[in-house]
């Protein structure tokens, strides 16, 4: 955790930077539907964006999840694509540091840090399910592990030095590490997404990749666990990321109601648009102290799958709701590039999809909550024999 100090002027600075230096690149990011490496990676290093979450023995800044979450939320102001990109690097450059050994971490983490390397997260795949419906094998050798198999939708493929794989090894679940150079790994290109325009969400292919054994991550069968803690945190990040959408959605949306005049008054004055802007407020709120809920938490050292599933639950059907009313604040013209609105809308829709749809999410809500009331029926029985 950074020195609340030194974290506040940190903040300050680069929420500058963001504004100065990267959100005059929206035009052309949604124009050619491609982030200018050239621009944006000069721009990231020097405000310390690849650093955030990797602890300052690795070179990053060691941000806690609560100084995080702003700064993400931020990041989704000025541009879906690029908080997509800060995002991935980011949460997987964290769940790295969780799921390795030191000497994994001292070979991979000082780059991340500054963005020479970056860790992107093999897990979804085109012809199986999530999890524990992988299709991918990694088959033990000697010494060695022969992965084969497809994952998509892969975040930051374009760039990303090292993939955290999720493959079958026997019955089980594991993490294994694979460099992007590794023979047999192919990685393509799919179509251009709906928003967060300029990300690259590729197609892993994996023919007899040959990776020692000491790339895995934690004990053999032990993915599912890694599985579950990286998404865990990942999700209240996604949350965040909706957050800071909606927020920004707000705003735009009372200043323009203040400014927009119909039959002689600013239609601020309309009981309909204050009704719109009061649920917007209310959701927005709400979202956020569910988010600094889960914050204090996990920096407590506390698991928090339900509060993080909640959280990304919460937080797709706000700027959802949100953003939806922020149309209907501007009408017409807000359905044209004129406007921000017209981004925001398209960058809010990737976060249903992000760590999992909202079914995922109420699924694992409703594990953990059973799950706790067994444990007070059991502690019930036990006190009252």
């Amino acid at each position: 955790m950074m020195d609340p100090t030194a974290y506040e002027d940190f903040r300050a600075a680069i929420f500058a930077s963001m504004w100065r230096d990267l959100a005059p690149l929206e035009e052309e990011i949604e124009e050619h539907e491609s982030i200018p490496r050239e621009k944006i990676w000069p721009a990231l290093r020097e405000m310390g964006a690849f650093g955030l979450l990797i602890p300052t023995e690795y070179g990053g800044h060691g941000l806690s999840i609560a100084q995080y979450l702003p700064i993400i939320a931020e990041f989704a102001k000025v541009h879906g694509g690029i908080r997509a990109l800060v995002h991935v690097h980011n949460s997987m450059g964290h769940a790295f540091w969780e799921l390795a050994d030191e000497r994994q971490r001292d070979a991979v983490l000082p780059g991340v840090a500054d963005g020479a390397r970056s860790v992107a997260f093999g897990l979804t795949e085109p012809d199986s399910g999530t999890g524990l419906d992988t299709a991918t094998t990694a088959v033990a050798d000697g010494d060695d592990y022969v992965i084969n198999g497809r994952k998509w939708l892969i975040t930051n493929s374009d760039f990303a030095s090292h993939f955290m794989v999720f493959a079958r090894t026997g019955s089980t679940l594991s993490v294994v590490t694979v460099e992007r150079d590794a023979p047999g790994l192919r990685i393509e290109e799919l179509p251009e997404t709906m928003g967060c325009k300029g990300g690259q969400h590729g197609l892993l292919t994996f023919t007899d990749v040959r990776v020692p054994q000491t790339n895995r991550l934690g004990a053999e069968g032990s993915g599912a666990e890694g599985m579950e803690r990286a998404l865990e945190i990942s999700r209240v990040l996604v949350a965040a990321s909706s957050l800071g959408t909606a927020e920004y959605a707000l705003d735009l949306s009372v200043r323009f109601a203040q400014q927009r005049v119909t039959f002689g008054k600013p239609i601020a004055s309309r009981q309909a648009v204050q009704r719109y802007l009061a649920e917007m407020a209310t959701d927005v709120h709400a979202l956020r102290l569910l988010l600094d809920d889960a914050a204090a938490k996990w920096d407590a050292g506390r698991r928090i799958p339900q509060e993080a599933s909640i959280c990304k639950l919460f937080g797709l059907e706000a700027v959802g709701r949100v953003t939806d009313r922020a149309l209907l604040v501007h009408g017409g013209i807000g359905y044209t590039r004129r406007h921000p609105i017209e981004r925001l809308y398209r960058d809010a829709r990737l976060n249903w999809l992000e760590e999992g749809t909202p079914t995922i999410q109420q699924l694992v809500i409703a594990r953990e909550l059973l799950k706790g009331a067994a444990r007070h029926s059991e502690d019930m029985e036990l006190t009252n024999p």
